[in-house]
């Protein structure tokens, strides 16, 4: 049986990503909103309260995560690159979950979103030195430190484990 918690598996992190890989990864993070579109794009409301699992988050409250999520990494990233050794912040996801906008907006706010800082994200990898590309911080909840290469591929598999919770969801 599928694991429903970690159906891709969970995040294995590498000391380093080859150019190739790390090109992959970006990729992964560019395609995501449009798979988030093409997934999401036409449920109805009893669709978006569907979950992949006892206990989880529905449809409505993983797409509008994986959205301020988005937002999130784009914001480390920038952060990090221009305030080196700075805190980054720490949100509490599950109460994140729980607010109004998470419970009722429409689906369609977030896919915006999604796509635009995305397209930001995007944009300002591939304009990194491999200096800035070097940089690491401080992630809060995993209690590790990152490089900017690491983060994308946590970026990538974040992308593509939710999107893997919608699609059981709607199994």
């Amino acid at each position: 049986m599928t694991d429903r918690q970690y159906p891709i598996g969970r995040f294995n992190l590498k000391d380093d990503y080859s150019n190739e890989e790390f090109k992959t990864l970006i990729d992964v993070v560019r395609a995501a909103p449009a798979q988030y579109r093409a997934l999401v794009g036409n449920l109805s409301d009893d669709d978006l309260a569907k979950i992949y699992r006892e206990g989880s988050w529905n449809i409505r409250q993983l797409v509008h995560h994986v959205s301020d999520i988005a937002l999130l990494h784009y914001y480390r990233m920038k952060k990090a690159i221009t305030e080196p050794g700075s805190d980054m912040a720490l949100i509490n996801m599950d109460a994140w979950a729980q607010t109004a906008d998470s419970l009722q907006m429409p689906v369609e706010d977030s896919v915006l979103l999604f796509e635009g800082i995305t397209n930001k994200y995007v944009f300002l990898i591939n304009a990194l030195t491999e200096e800035q590309l070097g940089i690491s911080y401080y992630h809060p909840v995993r209690q590790l430190w990152l490089t900017q290469k690491q983060a994308v591929a946590m970026s990538a598999w974040h992308v593509e484990h939710h999107l893997a919770h919608i699609r059981l969801a709607l199994q």
